[in-house]
């Protein structure tokens, strides 16, 4: 049950997959919507947000509220007791949806991630790889069983975007919508 301590309280959690465009689009937008948000950047994120974008690892962290790193296990949001409304993983590696999907909590991103699962908070699997294997089709069935909303970052062309940027955005704010914050 969530109580008031967590409205609006977000982990955001950058992998290494493509698109670290979309997490960074999705802090500046949880910003925007007034959450209070919690950030971790794997180590592989950090290679790829390098690759992919020319903003810097400091400008993005200065984004979030609260900044974590990967292995930091002790950090509060490492437990239950620290009431959050829940999680996105944006983008969402492979390597990170196995250790979801097998309880494999051996980093502070898989951690948090089980214990939204554990405590019945959403969390939000944009899984980032195509095409896709039976393996990686086993992986997201078994997340989906334990509670996980596996929400691949899917172009939609209903609104006609005109650019990258609005399908960006609209691809963000569907993800930031499972998580309750309209």
């Amino acid at each position: 049950m969530q109580n008031n301590l967590s409205k609006n309280k977000i982990i955001l959690a950058i992998t290494g997959a493509t698109g670290a465009v979309l997490g960074i689009r999705a802090l500046e937008m949880l910003k925007q919507a007034n959450a209070e948000t919690h950030l971790i950047i794997s180590g592989p994120a950090r290679l790829t947000i390098a690759q992919e974008t020319d903003r810097s690892i400091a400008e993005i962290e200065a984004l979030a509220d609260i900044n974590y790193q990967p292995e930091d296990i002790a950090a509060p949001i490492a437990s239950g007791s620290y009431p959050t409304k829940g999680m996105l993983i944006l983008p969402c590696s492979i390597k990170t949806l196995s250790q979801v999907a097998n309880a494999q909590a051996d980093n502070l991103i898989a951690r948090a991630a089980d214990v939204c699962l554990k405590e019945g908070r959403s969390l939000v699997l944009a899984v980032r790889e195509s095409p896709l294997h039976r393996g990686h089709i086993r992986l997201m069935d078994l997340a989906a069983a334990s509670g996980a909303i596996i929400a691949p970052p899917m172009p939609i062309f209903y609104h006609r975007p005109q650019n990258l940027k609005e399908m960006t955005d609209q691809i963000v704010a569907r993800l930031i919508q499972r998580l309750g914050i309209p």
